[in-house]
């Protein structure tokens, strides 16, 4: 084992993780991980547009290290917004995975925060619970070494503040936003080597004040045609691998005509339309293996039943 190997395993062994049920941790695990890489390959984006993500996180890394906030005033806060089903979460697990593998030498963590857990209708409560998340939690884990923070459905624990109702305790989720946006200005200014991924299908519910601090700002689109076939082959070959049976499936024009029908669909749709074929027709009884392509063109264009 080379020399650079043995020190980022001796500082993986090292590296403790949140422990299960800290409030407001929904996942922590250690970087590199498998499932995460596999997770960035299922995301099917257009030209290079994972590529430039990776490459923002990447060099908002090393500007940090050496440029003051003041002179250039990253947060190490990426913002995906776009349509539930395009993959936002799946792509944030596989960037971070990323980041780990393309800035090796130290021992990188991903904790997922649930701003779900973080909320509370009792006064003062949910104010309480982000500042203990922000300066115990994730603070203690930056201070360990390399950081990968998720926020998912960020606006639940960033709600705009020019929105509150009047009949949902704005005052106490009104403090839950400024605690929030304090907590993240400290990541900022005291770990350099920290990087917030935050999701959102409904971006205009989202407090101005958080998306300003974003380092970037990217809208993951709808697959388009080429994307959809993409899609398409992959998750068929993923079915074929599995059940040799459903070759039916790649019966000729068949991915063109899906892509064709397919229009305005998700990439999480389009996946479980292909489930949905392996059940269309009573005589398949449900098997895989029984599967034609007229079963996905039959799915796609009658409608699914989810």
């Amino acid at each position: 084992m080379a020399h650079a190997d043995r020190v980022t395993a001796l500082a993986r062994s090292a590296r403790h993780l949140p422990d299960a049920g800290t409030p407001g941790v929904a996942d922590a695990r250690l970087l590199p991980d498998q499932g995460f890489s596999a997770a960035w390959d299922a995301v099917l984006l257009p030209d290079d547009m994972k590529s430039r993500i990776l490459r923002t996180a990447v060099a908002g890394i090393q500007l940090r290290a050496k440029v003051g906030i003041e002179a250039l005033p990253l947060h190490g806060v990426l913002l995906m917004t776009g349509k539930p089903g395009v993959g936002k979460t799946t792509l944030a697990r596989g960037l971070a995975d990323r980041l780990a593998r393309s800035l090796p030498g130290g021992s990188w963590a991903f904790i997922e925060v649930d701003p779900h857990a973080l909320a509370s209708s009792s006064l003062g409560r949910s104010q309480r619970s982000v500042e203990q998340l922000f300066t115990q939690v994730l603070a203690e884990h930056a201070a360990a070494g390399p950081l990968v923070i998720l926020v998912d459905e960020v606006e639940t624990l960033l709600t705009d503040r020019a929105g509150l109702s009047t009949e949902t305790n704005p005052i106490d989720v009104h403090r839950a936003v400024d605690a929030a946006l304090v907590g993240l200005d400290r990541l900022a200014r005291d770990h350099k080597q920290v990087v917030v991924i935050a999701t959102s299908n409904y971006p205009e519910a989202i407090d101005a004040a958080f998306a300003s601090r974003a380092d970037l700002i990217v809208e993951i689109p709808l697959p388009d045609r080429q994307g959809r076939e993409a899609i398409l082959r992959d998750t068929i070959g993923a079915v074929v691998a599995a059940f040799p049976g459903a070759q039916g499936l790649n019966q000729p024009g068949v991915i063109t005509r899906a892509a064709e029908l397919s229009e305005g669909m998700d990439a999480r749709r389009l996946r479980k339309a292909v489930a949905e074929a392996c059940a269309w027709r009573s005589e398949t009884q449900g098997d895989p293996n029984r599967v034609t392509g007229d079963d996905l063109l039959a799915v796609l264009t009658n409608g699914s039943i989810a």
